[in-house]
């Protein structure tokens, strides 16, 4: 069964520091300034995306990876957002959002949008690194900010924006075999996507992709 936010760490021991020490080694040398951008097998009618002007015209934003140190092994903090969004209702996504003007970089966006939305303030969470940046449709260049967090506190979720918050575990989400390559057709045009199921969440879209990208950079599938 999904294991809910606010239940007690069973604590942080050897198994934890050999997870911890596979994600370090896996984000080595992400960083702030420069990251990657993370494209999926586009069609050739997408090929545009690439180009530099449209890349430049992208608006930042980011998003908080939290790896939460349970034991026997970490888990993954998400959400499923609320019914009373204008976008994106009911999905499933990490905390995070657009960058405002008083962020001075990705970390500080994301540690604020998981403050805002979930209650986690940033002296519980240790940034590790960072995942190669995602381009959404919605013309947004999000970051996405890998965080160990070593207790997590009983969270406060911000009802307008997250429905709930739910834990999986970092394994199931490393195993390749456990997410589906699909598309769905916009203004005529076959666009990829993954999803990986999780008991009753259909974790896809961005959130997906992102995770899979982590999938790639520890699992190196």
């Amino acid at each position: 069964m999904p294991r809910q936010s606010g239940e007690a760490l069973a604590g942080e021991g050897a198994e934890f520091a050999e997870w911890e020490q596979r994600l370090r080694a896996a984000l080595a040398g992400s960083s702030e300034q420069q990251r990657e951008l993370y494209l999926m097998e586009l069609p050739p009618q997408l090929d545009e995306l690439r180009k530099p002007e449209w890349l430049a015209a992208l608006k930042p934003a980011a998003v908080l990876v939290p790896i939460v140190a349970r034991e026997p092994e970490p888990t993954v903090l998400l959400t499923r957002r609320s019914e009373l969004m204008r976008n994106h209702k009911g999905q499933i996504a990490f905390p995070g959002g657009r960058r405002d003007a008083a962020d001075v970089s990705a970390v500080d966006n994301a540690l604020r949008e998981a403050d805002e939305e979930i209650g986690l303030k940033r002296e519980h969470v240790e940034i590790i690194g960072y995942l190669d940046d995602y381009p959404t449709g919605s013309l947004y260049r999000v970051t996405p900010v890998v965080g160990v967090v070593r207790e997590l506190p009983e969270l406060r979720l911000d009802a307008v924006e997250v429905a709930e918050a739910f834990e999986v575990p970092l394994s199931l989400l490393l195993d390749p075999s456990n997410y589906a390559s699909k598309t769905f057709v916009r203004d005529g045009i076959e666009l990829p996507f993954f999803e990986v199921r999780y008991g009753e969440y259909a974790i896809w879209g961005a959130t997906a992709g992102m995770l899979r990208n982590l999938c790639r950079k520890v699992g190196g599938a």
